[in-house]
C-alpha cells in the first residue's frame, strides 16, 4: 500500500491593515485608499492588504487589530485636527477628516500596545507623533528657515513624487542600516504639516537639512514600528531604500504572524 505523503501547509502572506480616509465621491460619503499604498503592501512586502474603513467609534478596534499581522497608516490630503494636540485653529479652507482621526488614533495605540508591526507614512507620521503626545507645525513652509515641503503643482505623478530634498539618517540607527550604511538619502516631499515637538517614546531616524524631522522609530515596543514623512510606497520596487523599509516591515509582520500561529 502506497504511503501517503503529508505536506506542510504553506503559510499565508501577512495580513496588513491599511487605513482609509473619508472623501465625497459623486455626492456620496466614501472610504478611500490610494492604490499606491495597496501596492506597497503587495509589491513591497508580499502581504495581503485589508482596508480599514474610517468608522471611528462604530469600528471594533480590538477585533480588527486581533486579525492583523501588521498595520500601514497611510498619507492623506487632510490635516490632523489641531485640537488633538492643543494647536491653534486651522486656517480657513484647511481639509480635515475627523472620522479618520477618530479611527486611526485608537487603532495605532491598540496596535502598539499589542506589539503589532507598524509603518506610518506622511499624515501617518504626523498622527504617530500626536497620538504619543507630540505637536505639529500646521504650515511648516511658513516657519523661519524651513524649506517648502509642499508638492509641486502638477498632475504628473512622477514629478509630484520625484526626488525633492535630502535627509540625514541617524548614526547607527535603523534607517542607516536599511540604507546600506549610508547616512544621506534623497526623498520626495508632499506635505504641509510636520512634527514640531517630538513625542516621548519616539527616536529620530531622519532629518531634512532645514531641521524637519522626516523619520522616527517607536522605542516603547520591541516590534518594528516606524514612520516617515515622505512617500516610500510610490513605485516601491524602484527605490532601494523604500524596498528595504517595506521589506523590514514585512519581515516583522511575518515574524509576528508566526508567533500568533504558535499560541
Amino acid at each position: 500500500m502506497a504511503q501517503r505523503r503529508v505536506t506542510s501547509p504553506v503559510p499565508r502572506p501577512p495580513l496588513i491593515g491599511v487605513t482609509a480616509c473619508i472623501r465625497t465621491v459623486d455626492g456620496s460619503r466614501t472610504h478611500t485608499v490610494g492604490e499606491k499604498y495597496i501596492r506597497g503592501v503587495t509589491e513591497g512586502l508580499g502581504g495581503l492588504p485589508l482596508l480599514i474603513p474610517a468608522l471611528g467609534d462604530d469600528l471594533d478596534i480590538g477585533s480588527v487589530v486581533g486579525c492583523l499581522d501588521g498595520l500601514l497608516i497611510t498619507g492623506s490630503l487632510s490635516n490632523v485636527e489641531p485640537h488633538l494636540y492643543g494647536g491653534e485653529p486651522s486656517a480657513d479652507g484647511t481639509l480635515h477628516d475627523p472620522a479618520r482621526d477618530a479611527t486611526v488614533m485608537p487603532l495605532m495605540l491598540t496596535a502598539l500596545t499589542a506589539g503589532i508591526p507598524l509603518l506610518a507614512i506622511c499624515r501617518g507620521h504626523q498622527e504617530l507623533n500626536v497620538v504619543l503626545g507630540g505637536t505639529l507645525h500646521q504650515r511648516v513652509h511658513e516657519q523661519p528657515g524651513r524649506l517648502d515641503h509642499r508638492a509641486p503643482e502638477t498632475t504628473d505623478l512622477d514629478i509630484q513624487y520625484g526626488p525633492s530634498h535630502a535627509v540625514t539618517l541617524t548614526e547607527g540607527g535603523l534607517f542607516q542600516q536599511l540604507n546600506g550604511g549610508e547616512r544621506r538619502l534623497t526623498v520626495n516631499s508632499l506635505h504641509w504639516q510636520a512634527i514640531d515637538r517630538l513625542a516621548d517614546g519616539l527616536e529620530v531616524e531622519a532629518v531634512a537639512d532645514d531641521g524637519t524631522i522626516e523619520g522616527v522609530r517607536v522605542t516603547r515596543t520591541e516590534s518594528f514600528a516606524a514612520s516617515v514623512q515622505w512617500h516610500p510606497e510610490f513605485k516601491v520596487r524602484e527605490n532601494p531604500f523604500s524596498l528595504a523599509l517595506f521589506g523590514a516591515f514585512g519581515d516583522a509582520a511575518r515574524a509576528y504572524a508566526g508567533t500568533r500561529r504558535r499560541t
